[in-house]
């Protein structure tokens, strides 16, 4: 086979949902794409495996609700299987007094469900909801959309071409056309952007158990308490979204999340992509002065006249690439990328559904077992685990987030058998006084005694469990610090500054190299933005 014939136009590193989403956009647009992920199985994060004989869960993402429409429709993934199902009710927060908290898409059920702790609070909740979706409604479209670059840089930070610069006015323009749509609210959406939950919680609601139960959206992934600005706007993040059938409403993917890759894996595949697994990529080729292939971990070059990475910014930048591929402050703003976190993830094979002391009930699945079930009664219990994190120890009372996917797909387990699914935090990338292979099982533990003590039966029904640190998480899915979003998500690294201030539009100081990962805008998340948006730069329509 000759040169010519093999060559591709684009190489895309790594197979999670992005690298999928922007090779099937490519591909589609008429380019030779081909995909290279180090796994034996696409998906990146979003997957489904079999962790013990009979019981396959999805091991690290495991909801959807931020998967773009556009991506849904437009790469057809209902034809490839992709199926969501939907949560009534969604949450479910058991208290240590025996009470619980119920809530959902139903408005009904809302407000009798919140009378029972404040009748205040079931009156100011559809507010509280119209006001988040007015403000998402608004910037939806800014956020889905290739950030403008609004900084005064100087010259030698980043060249831009007159073409580069009309097309950032454009998305400037655009973006304040949807910050004036917030009109006289704007003051307030501003402070959801850029602050922090509590005030914004405590001066809506005086229901413990409800501002815990929203607090804990504000925290997911982070590595900080809802009192800490920048959770506000990762608390707007998960009202974001509509894959899940109605706003701000996660849903399960019926196969787990693997289904939605696979579903685009057979996208791309159609549309001419060839995906390659087992295939790592050790480093990026740089010849003339830009990227021209990549040299596999098993010391195959293969060559292309463009590469795209959808890994951490982290990998891409300073292990891929030699230290003079790049400007030397460029690869110094990308080290100075902040990932802490101090998320865990356990996945359990049950033998039956728990019992809850607030609603009992075991033999069937209730209302208590299809949504998120929430460990995490007050705010102050929130701060006190964060507490326990910052000062480099795992929380020792957790918040828990609990899902039963086996409540509506049961295609995961046993009949009569259940998979549960624990995202906890805090649990600290960097420990003091310990090493996440030396304490990870014991954790697992701690958290599930705090589930214990709403669901008595939970302990004893545990079969198998899969534990999966901050560490873990990091080794298995190439995660930076174990960071799920690939980079925290405060103000300073969103927008305009993602991954680093004047490189927000998914190109990079090194031609031929661009960024489709959840480094780049809008972050984390299963939304399929970034690898549609960085397709859209590559071929030019950005």
């Amino acid at each position: 086979m000759t040169e010519a014939a093999r060559r591709h136009d684009v190489i895309v590193v790594g197979a999670g949902h992005n690298g999928l989403v922007c090779a099937a956009y490519l591909a589609r647009a008429g380019r030779r794409v081909l995909v290279l992920e180090r796994r034996d199985i696409v998906g990146g994060a979003a997957v489904t495996e079999e962790f013990a004989p009979g019981y396959r869960a999805s091991t690290a993402s495991y909801l959807v609700s931020l998967l773009l429409p556009q991506v849904e429709r437009e790469l057809e993934l209902h034809k490839y299987g992709y199926r969501v199902l939907a949560r009534n009710p969604s949450s479910f927060t058991p208290l240590p007094d025996g009470r619980s908290l119920l809530m959902g898409p139903d408005a009904a059920l809302n407000r009798r469900e919140i009378a029972k702790f404040s009748v205040r609070d079931a009156d100011a909740y559809p507010r509280y909801e119209s006001w988040l979706t007015r403000v998402a409604e608004a910037l939806e479209p800014a956020l889905e959309d290739i950030p403008p670059d609004l900084l005064p840089l100087p010259p030698q930070w980043r060249r831009r071409g007159l073409r580069n610069r009309l097309a950032n006015l454009r998305r400037a323009l655009r973006f304040h056309r949807s910050l004036k749509q917030l009109g006289d609210e704007l003051p307030q959406a501003l402070e959801l952007l850029t602050g922090a939950a509590t005030p914004i919680l405590q001066r809506w609601f005086e229901s413990d158990a409800l501002k815990a139960t929203l607090a804990t959206d504000a925290i997911i992934g982070a590595f900080a308490p809802p009192s800490a600005p920048g959770t506000g706007y990762v608390l707007l993040h998960h009202v974001m979204g509509t894959a899940g059938g109605a706003r701000g409403v996660w849903g399960y993917v019926e196969g787990g999340m693997g289904a939605l890759t696979q579903a685009m894996r057979a996208a791309a595949e159609a549309a001419g992509v060839q995906i390659r697994t087992n295939a790592e990529v050790a480093q990026i080729e740089v010849r003339g002065g830009r990227a021209c292939g990549v040299r596999l971990a098993s010391g195959e070059v293969v060559a292309a006249d463009m590469v795209v990475s959808n890994a951490t910014p982290e990998i891409t930048f300073l292990r891929l690439l030699g230290a003079d591929a790049l400007p030397a402050p460029f690869r110094a703003a990308v080290a100075r990328i902040d990932y802490a976190s101090a998320s865990m993830k356990i996945n359990l094979a049950l033998s039956e559904l728990p019992d809850f002391t607030s609603m009992p009930g075991k033999s069937a699945v209730g209302a208590q077992h299809r949504g998120t079930i929430h460990i995490s009664p007050t705010l102050e219990y929130i701060e006190a685990a964060y507490e326990d994190a910052r000062r480099g120890a795992p929380s020792r009372a957790p918040v828990v987030e609990l899902t039963l996917p086996t409540s509506v797909d049961t295609t995961l387990a046993p009949p009569g058998h259940h998979i549960a699914q624990l995202f906890v935090q805090y649990a600290p990338y960097r420990l003091r006084d310990a090493r996440w292979d030396d304490i990870a099982e014991a954790f697992a533990d701690t958290c599930i005694d705090a589930v214990t003590r709403h669901a008595p039966n939970f302990r004893a029904s545990v079969l198998h469990r899969q534990v999966l640190s901050p560490l873990e998480l990091e080794r298995r899915f190439a995660l930076t610090g174990g960071n799920i979003f690939h980079g925290a998500m405060p103000l300073h690294q969103l927008f305009g500054f993602r991954p680093v201030p004047g490189w927000s539009d998914y190109r990079t100081p090194l031609p031929g190299l661009f960024l489709c990962g959840a480094g780049a805008h809008p972050g984390g998340g299963v939304s399929g933005a970034p690898g549609r948006n960085a397709a859209r730069v590559m071929l030019g329509a950005g």
